[in-house]
C-alpha cells in the first residue's frame, strides 16, 4: 500500500523538524547563534489521469485529473536572521555586530571563515584571536603594555598607554556581507564559509554598505525563542504520533485483506 511508504516520509519529516529543533534549544546560550527552521515540499506525484486529458469522444478534457501524491521531502533548513539580544559584559574585547555583517577570519589552512561571535581575545603575541585562536582579518596586535582598549562603533581599536594622553590607533575591525548569508555553510564553532549559494563577500568598514555598527563590551545572545521552539516541538510530535496513525491504520487493512477467505 502507497499509504505505508508516504506515512513513513512524515515521519521522517517530522524526525527532522524535531532534530533542528533540538539543535536550536542545545544552542540557546551560543553567542551569536540563528536559529533553524527545516522546511518541507510534497513529493513527486503519480499521475493516474492527467488535468486536461481527453475523457470522451467529443473532446471533453477532465477539469482536474487524479494526481496522487506520494509523500513529503525536506526541501531547506533555513537560517533566521533577526538580530540577537545584545548583553553587557564588560569585556574591552567583547564586540556585537548591529546589522547584518560578519567578522571575518583566518583558519590554520589559510582558509576564510565568518563569524558573529564578537567574544574576542589575545593570544601570546597579543594578536586579537577568536575564542578558538583564530586570527582577525585584517591582523590587529595589540602592545604587552596597553593598560585599556577602546573599539568605537567604526570598528577603529585604539590602545592606552600609562603617562600618555593620546591614545594610539591600532588598527581597524571590518565586516563582510553576503548577499545571500543564508546560502554559507555552516562548519561548527560559530564558524561559516562561503558557498556558491552565498555569494561573493563584501568587506567593507563598520557603519557602511548596510553591515552594521560595533559595540564594545556586549555580546550578541542567541536568536533562538524558547517559547516558539517548545510549541513547534508540540506540533512535531503529534505530526509525527498522526503519520504513525496511519501505519497502523494500513498495517489493519492488510491484516483484514490476508484474512479474506
Amino acid at each position: 500500500m502507497r499509504s505505508l511508504k508516504i506515512a513513513a516520509t512524515g515521519m521522517a519529516a517530522q524526525q527532522m523538524r524535531v532534530d533542528t529543533i533540538a539543535n536550536n534549544l542545545s544552542n540557546m546560550s551560543t553567542t551569536g547563534y540563528k536559529a533553524r527552521r527545516a522546511e518541507f515540499a510534497d513529493l513527486h506525484y503519480q499521475q493516474i489521469a492527467r488535468p486536461g486529458a481527453i475523457n470522451a469522444a467529443d473532446g471533453t478534457v477532465l477539469p482536474t485529473g487524479i494526481q496522487l501524491g506520494l509523500g513529503v521531502r525536506p526541501s531547506a533548513i533555513s537560517l533566521d536572521l533577526k538580530q540577537g539580544s545584545l548583553e553587557m559584559t564588560g569585556n574591552d574585547l567583547d564586540v556585537a555586530i548591529e546589522g547584518r555583517g560578519y567578522l571575518e577570519v583566518t583558519l590554520p589552512s589559510g582558509v576564510s571563515a565568518y563569524t558573529r561571535d564578537g567574544a574576542l581575545k589575545l593570544n601570546a603575541e597579543g594578536t586579537v584571536v577568536t575564542s578558538d585562536g583564530y586570527p582577525l582579518v585584517p591582523d590587529i596586535v595589540v602592545p604587552e603594555d596597553a593598560r585599556a582598549v577602546s573599539i568605537n562603533a567604526d570598528g577603529e581599536i585604539y590602545a592606552y598607554f600609562n603617562n600618555e594622553v593620546q591614545a594610539q590607533l591600532l588598527g581597524q575591525l571590518s565586516l563582510v556581507g553576503f548577499a545571500n548569508p543564508k546560502g554559507l555553510e555552516a562548519m561548527g564553532s560559530n564558524l561559516f564559509l562561503e558557498s556558491e549559494a552565498s555569494g561573493q563577500p563584501n568587506n567593507s568598514a563598520p557603519g557602511i554598505d548596510g553591515l552594521g555598527t560595533l559595540r564594545q563590551g556586549f555580546l550578541e545572545d542567541s536568536s533562538v525563542d524558547a517559547v516558539a521552539e517548545i510549541t513547534e516541538l508540540i506540533e512535531a510530535q503529534r505530526g509525527y504520533e498522526l503519520n504513525a496513525k496511519v501505519l497502523t491504520a494500513a498495517d489493519q487493512m492488510l491484516a483484514a485483506t490476508t484474512q479474506i477467505r
